[in-house]
């Protein structure tokens, strides 16, 4: 290393730095000293951050608790009712075990078994039906489960009137309060 004196005197860091500049010497001390330079590395964090935050998905979920639909089952019938209530422009159409409920829920037959009253759907009518249904025949008092389908164009409150319907008797006991709904065709 050389000494930086002229004469007796030590000059100073600005007096060296105007000498190197003027001279064209190169700085010694610049190669001792290196920096990192982090610049680069922070333009590669921020890109990866932005791509990372742009792609991420946020799902959310809802759990609506529900019944798998009855499949056949092998080996001897099911001597429940299976009542089946489909939900129609018309009113209510019930199958039972025993076939299609006939008008006014008296006996087996074609058609609406309990039909709309006036403008609206008569669901008094339809619990008195599932009831009487019920009450037919002692295998079917412990029947817990109904099936409700309806067409596309019904409004979704008839749907949840017509479970809520079926779920209790006039007196508050227990009728069908295990519900299933079937996709109608």
């Amino acid at each position: 290393m050389r000494q930086n004196v002229v004469g007796n005197e030590q000059l100073s860091a600005v007096q060296r730095n105007k000498i190197r500049k003027v001279t064209g010497q190169p700085n010694e001390q610049a190669d001792d000293a290196g920096e990192l330079n982090v610049v680069p590395f922070l333009d590669i964090i921020t890109n990866v951050l932005m791509f990372v935050l742009a792609t991420l998905s946020v799902t959310f979920t809802t759990t609506i608790e529900t019944n798998a639909p009855r499949g056949a089952r092998a080996g001897p019938a099911n001597p429940g009712l299976q009542l089946t209530v489909v939900v129609v422009p018309d009113g209510f159409s019930l199958k039972a075990r025993g076939g299609n409920v006939a008008p006014g829920c008296s006996d087996t037959g074609e058609g609406i078994a309990v039909p709309k009253l006036g403008a609206s759907y008569d669901f008094e009518a339809l619990r008195t039906c599932a009831t009487k249904l019920k009450g037919s025949a002692p295998a079917f008092k412990d029947e817990q489960g109904v099936t409700i389908a309806a067409n596309p164009q019904i409004p979704y409150d008839v749907v949840i009137a017509t479970m809520d319907s079926l779920r209790r008797s006039e007196h508050g006991d227990d009728l069908f309060p295990n519900v299933t709904f079937a996709v109608g065709r």
